[in-house]
């Protein structure tokens, strides 16, 4: 059984909206929760809105702001009112940027500009302490559901996690073929843009637990 149990893939609900929703995250075990900063995104926050959903975050778990492209400005405003444990950046930025906050960070690679693109920027970011494998191409924002072939994926130096039209329906194959060390999921456990439904993070959850099992222990054939 603790065989069973050594595989455990990281789970970040991502676009957290509304207090309800990071409470029931919490209440299922979920590693990271994120709150997104980048203007024009149908989950945007602004600093006052985090500070209140901050009061709603479980113990221990991550607490990830996400940029695209942001003002330093902002960095720090966020970074005031939500008190993240880590941050992630989704645009442009380049290392020193990302660094200047004194916070671990993620890195997203754009997987739209396919394996080697993807593998050329991850070199410009050493102090990176993980990526994020998202659908999109580069200049989009994630969060659109964009999949990309989970089994064509770059080599890389640092742990990545999994994200880009993810849902209950897939996720067991996805963490199967592709063995992340965590999943990122926003819009594959929402009945609308921000707000998320509880019956699909539950079956979200238990998809990725059920993949878990299978890697640990697969079936005899």
């Amino acid at each position: 059984m603790l065989d069973a149990m050594a595989h455990r893939t990281r789970i970040t609900f991502c676009g957290q909206t509304r207090p309800g929703d990071v409470r029931l995250a919490g209440e299922l075990g979920i590693d990271a929760l994120g709150f997104i900063f980048v203007p024009g995104s149908r989950r945007a926050l602004d600093p006052a809105q985090a500070e209140s959903l901050r009061a709603a975050v479980p113990p221990l778990a991550q607490v990830v702001a996400l940029f695209m492209d942001p003002e330093e400005a902002l960095v720090r405003a966020a970074i005031r009112a939500l008190r993240p444990t880590l941050l992630q950046f989704h645009g442009r930025e380049e290392a020193a940027f990302c660094e200047r906050f004194g916070l671990p960070y993620v890195k997203t690679l754009a997987m739209g500009e396919g394996v080697a693109a993807a593998e050329s920027l991850a070199k410009r970011y050493p102090s990176v302490d993980a990526f994020l494998l998202d659908g999109h191409k580069a200049g989009e924002q994630g969060g659109q559901g964009a999949r990309f072939d989970w089994s064509d994926l770059p080599a890389l130096p640092k742990p990545w996690l999994l994200a880009g039209g993810l849902t209950p329906d897939n996720v067991f194959e996805a963490v199967r073929q592709s063995r992340p060390f965590g999943v990122d999921v926003s819009s594959g456990i929402e009945s609308a843009p921000g707000l998320k439904d509880g019956e699909r993070m539950v079956r979200f959850v238990e998809e990725v637990r059920r993949a878990d099992g299978f890697i640990a222990d697969p079936p005899v054939r």
